[in-house]
């Protein structure tokens, strides 16, 4: 994508990314930052639902998706799926969808790079394809924004939007990374900051600054979120774990059960997850920032 360099075949890795697009405004940094990656070989991107606030939420994600990457004219290069529409409604039950079956066709490959599946929002679209073909498990590595901090653990809005399809994947064989809130709150950014790095950078960085500026605005009544001149952006760690993952800032945990308060059960035996502690917030934006110069200079030299 327009970059000075590239990166050795055997370095690449296929990424699909898992979103709930349309719910904030940091979804879209990190969607921007993957497809500019040149070791990520995008294989989808899947919107997914925000919860029940409303009925039509994935659909949301979905159609936001598809508007940036049309902003940086790579509508037709990359696939864009539609996840499921609502939570699974229990740990057996799947619900399918586009998302699940592309997470399932991806995974049972051969004789492909590794496959990495990034989970910016609920687990739902994971959940159901395990529950729809439980071979997958160790055919894939999920990377998840998302769970209190341990070892309470304790409300999260990713978690909140699917504690059981957290579970099934919990209770799963699958590789999981998981960057809970503690850690993914650290890729804090001034919005001067953002006018300054993002906002001149063409067509999309001008979109991904204002449609900020937006939300801190439109929900600026609320007591305790937004703070009112930064933002996180929270997403991004998983796109710099899969550039870097920051080998002494994780503990293998063992996993624990989810509880209907968003709070870590002890009692699994002989599955561990990974769980990061840190995340390197100035290698995370400083990739992001330089990518998106590059990209804007190069669409510039188009003109």
């Amino acid at each position: 994508m327009s970059m000075p360099y590239d990166v050795p075949e055997q370095k690449k890795i296929r990424l699909i990314i898992n979103t709930d697009t349309k719910c904030e405004a940091d979804d879209q940094y990190a969607i921007v930052h993957a497809v500019l990656t040149p070791r990520f070989k995008i294989k989808g991107i899947i919107g997914a639902h925000f919860g029940t606030r409303r009925e039509t939420t994935m659909e949301e994600s979905y159609a936001e998706i598809r508007y940036v990457l049309s902003l940086m004219g790579l509508q037709d290069q990359f696939e864009v799926y539609k996840g499921a529409p609502v939570k699974i409604p229990d740990t057996s039950t799947p619900v399918p969808s586009e998302g699940a079956e592309i997470i399932i066709r991806e995974a049972m490959k051969e004789d492909e790079p590794p496959l990495y599946v990034i989970f910016l929002g609920p687990l739902t679209d994971l959940a159901s394809a395990y529950l729809m073909e439980p071979a997958i498990a160790g055919r894939l590595t999920a990377i998840w924004i998302g769970g209190g901090a341990y070892p309470e653990g304790s409300r999260e809005f990713n978690l909140s939007n699917d504690i059981d399809a957290a579970n099934v994947v919990l209770q799963s064989p699958i590789p999981l990374w998981q960057v809970p809130k503690n850690v993914y709150d650290m890729v804090r950014v001034g919005l001067a900051e953002l006018a300054v790095r993002v906002r001149p950078q063409g067509e999309i960085g001008k979109y991904l600054y204002e449609q900020l500026i937006q939300h801190n605005m439109d929900h600026g009544h609320q007591a305790h979120w937004p703070k009112g001149e930064m933002w996180v952006l929270g997403d991004s760690p998983a796109v710099a774990l899969l550039l870097d993952e920051h080998m002494f800032e994780y503990d293998n945990v063992a996993a624990p059960r989810i509880d209907s308060q968003m709070r870590y059960v002890p009692g699994q035996e002989g599955r561990t997850i990974r769980v990061y502690r840190s995340i390197d917030a100035r290698f995370t934006l400083e990739d992001f920032y330089a990518k998106l110069a590059l990209f804007a200079l190069a669409e510039s030299g188009k003109k």
